[in-house]
């Protein structure tokens, strides 16, 4: 299985950008998909994620009201959609898949496949 993230880039605080990940190698029916983000010297945290099964999301607080997950099931990927962006949000995301859903979606060591990151970076 291979994830392949893109969409990021230099913004001004207050834009908005699209990511998206492609998932190849099988078809993600069931499980979940979470995008996570990283900023220099942090950890790895949660911003997003979709159930394939009935399209049920969950956001982190930081990002509630701002961003949107969504997917696309019949091209296998899954989008994130950022308003609002804000300096905070600077970070390489990252979009994860888990092949049965876990209620610790939340949790990057619960997923299985990684996608190698897209830059995201807001100026203030």
């Amino acid at each position: 299985v291979q994830l392949q993230a893109s969409g990021g880039g230099l913004v001004q605080a207050g834009g908005s950008l699209r990511l998206s990940c492609a998932a190849s190698g099988r078809t993600f029916s069931s499980g979940v998909m979470g995008w996570f983000r990283q900023a220099p010297g942090k950890d790895r945290e949660f911003v997003a994620a979709i159930r394939y099964g009935d399209g049920n999301t969950r956001y982190a607080d930081s990002v509630k009201g701002r961003f949107t997950i969504s997917r696309d099931n019949a091209r296998n990927r899954v989008y994130v959609q950022m308003n609002g962006l804000k300096a905070e949000d600077t970070a390489v995301y990252y979009c994860a898949a888990r092949s049965v859903y876990s209620v610790k979606y939340y949790d990057p060591k619960q997923y299985e496949y990684w996608g190698q990151g897209t830059q995201v970076t807001v100026s203030s």
